[in-house]
């Protein structure tokens, strides 16, 4: 019988179904030296979040071919060290989803009904009705930002509330928004309509900070905000003065910017809710995600696919080694993509130059499509599982081989279409495995997607003195500069800058540099 190591008290359910066809060894958290010797004759190895599997883990444990995690992060696993071992990672994403939906919703109705501090009331001693008059949720708007997994199926209770419904989220196409029957607005419409606010993003640098104070301001004064996402995504200073102030009537809370945790200056307030990171803690869900990596776990070591891998492509090694400095090309593409792309996209089509194998084609489609949605979806995310989420937000992905190389052996165009226009770009492996972008929507460039880059779109880009005012500008803030492509087109008037820099670009740097003469655009890309 295969042996399992199981960590960090997995749920009973989950354990009692491996024992039917493993032996199991159960530890608590172990330190890195004690997991180490744990794993001495293992097959497989089922963990939480508190369990570190790390790489010199992974160099100790030779026999180990699975580990699988009993929830949606890995934050805990070094995969890339695990693919280096051929140590099979898998997840188990959609367990919690119904939990942190409902616990979005239960915090809700406690912040409008006033339970937690009428209950503490009560528990003095008191019997004051007067003082806990709360507000009915039913014909009241919910802004939703976020309409990935949870922020859905909170859609879905919200609706049976009677409540109206506000959406939200660039990469949610109306047809997805429809079937909710929710709206589709802007993030400043969401903040001034809505009588409820609640967060369903991950956290990104894009996101940290999303609602900040300049956000708080456009609530309406009795408006209530609700985060079981991600702590940072509201700026906790600022909604302290919100509160404080009046300009907000409450929040409710589940998560936190300094877990494990809590600001006592935010939770103590009188108009505030809060819960220790419970989204997920239910008995249900604790179960279905043991039960589910349990699963997974029996199959792969009886050798069947997993559901839900992580780390594993569907392809022989000898298609994998044809294939893999596609898969990088197609990576830097779609993150490009992903950053250019403002809108909920329609349809995400890749075609392939004539030397690309057909088989490889679904896979070189999900690593660009999981760079395109990076940070646009609420977890689960990866390179096998990117193209069912493209599908269950409306986004149609197809991908074809083509003899249109453009002269290149290995080449691939991608495009980003919408109702009316589409991005398109292309790049090409060249050297054997280096990739290039070389066109980027009608522009002729030639870079090497590594690191970082600034994107700049300007009026009359050839102007004597405008690359010098960059240099200087990011000079001044300790910006180095590796090197700058201009264009070689004017697109309806405007040209493209690619500057690749040594450093980052602070927020502020950002501002200065697109608050310079005739520039209309500014995006910042990291590549590696």
């Amino acid at each position: 019988m295969p042996r399992i190591l199981a960590c960090d008290r997995v749920s009973v359910a989950g354990i009692e179904l491996l024992r039917k066809s493993a032996e199991v060894v159960e530890l608590g958290a172990p330190s890195e030296d004690e997991l180490i010797a744990a794993l001495a004759g293992c097959d497989g190895l089922i963990v939480r979040s508190a369990t570190k599997v790390t790489a010199r883990v992974l160099e100790h444990a030779p026999g180990l071919r699975v580990i699988a995690r009993a929830g949606v992060g890995v934050d805990n696993i070094d995969v890339e060290a695990a693919t280096r071992h051929g140590v099979l990672v898998l997840n188990s994403p959609g367990g919690n989803i119904i939990a942190a939906a409902e616990h979005t919703i239960a915090l809700l109705l406690a912040a409008a009904r006033n339970i937690a501090p009428a209950d503490a009331s009560m528990k003095a001693g008191e019997f004051d009705r007067k003082r806990f008059i709360g507000r009915q949720v039913a014909g009241k708007t919910l802004g939703i930002v976020g309409l990935g997994k949870i922020g859905g199926e909170v859609a879905r209770r919200a609706k049976g509330l009677g409540m109206e419904l506000l959406v939200h989220d660039p990469y949610a196409s109306p047809e997805l928004v429809d079937g909710f029957g929710a709206r589709l607005g802007g993030l400043e419409e969401l903040l001034r309509t809505s009588d409820f606010v609640t967060v369903h993003t991950p956290l990104t640098e894009e996101t940290r900070g999303l609602i900040g104070a300049e956000e708080l301001a456009l609530l309406k004064p009795n408006a209530i905000v609700v985060n079981c996402a991600r702590g940072g995504i509201i700026d906790e200073a600022a909604l302290i003065d919100a509160l404080r102030s009046g300009r907000l009537a409450g929040a409710a809370l589940d998560v936190f910017e300094g877990e494990p945790k809590a600001n006592p200056e935010l939770v103590g307030l009188p108009n505030v809710v809060a819960t220790p990171h419970l989204g997920a803690s239910t008995t249900e869900a604790q179960e279905a995600v043991a039960i589910d990596a349990a699963e997974q776990i029996v199959e792969v070591l009886a050798g069947r696919p997993p559901r839900t891998p992580v780390n594993v492509p569907a392809l022989s090694p000898e298609l994998l080694t044809q294939v893999r400095p596609m898969l990088v090309l197609a990576a830097r593409l779609g993150r490009l993509a992903g950053v250019l792309t403002t809108r909920a996209p329609r349809e995400f089509s890749l075609v392939a130059s004539s030397t690309t194998p057909d088989q490889g084609m679904p896979l070189i489609a999900s690593w660009a499509v999981s760079r395109l949605l990076e940070g646009k979806t609420d977890g689960g995310l990866n390179e096998v599982s990117a193209l069912l989420i493209a599908r269950e937000r409306g986004i149609r992905v197809s991908y074809a081989v083509s003899g249109d190389d453009r002269g290149y052996s290995r080449s691939l165009e991608v495009q980003v279409h919408f109702a009316e226009d589409a991005y398109r770009l292309f790049g090409a492996v060249i050297e054997g495995s280096q990739p290039r972008i070389l066109g980027i929507n009608g522009f002729s460039v030639d870079l090497a997607p590594e690191g970082e880059y600034m994107f700049l779109w300007k009026q009359n880009p050839r102007v004597p003195g405008f690359i010098g005012a960059i240099g200087s500008l990011l000079g001044e803030a300790g910006i180095g500069i590796a090197s700058i492509e201009v264009g070689r087109e004017e697109i309806e008037g405007l040209g493209l800058l690619a500057v690749r820099l040594h450093d980052p670009v602070p927020a502020e740097v950002r501002r200065a540099v697109l608050a310079l003469d005739g520039v209309t655009r500014l995006e910042v890309v990291t590549f590696s």
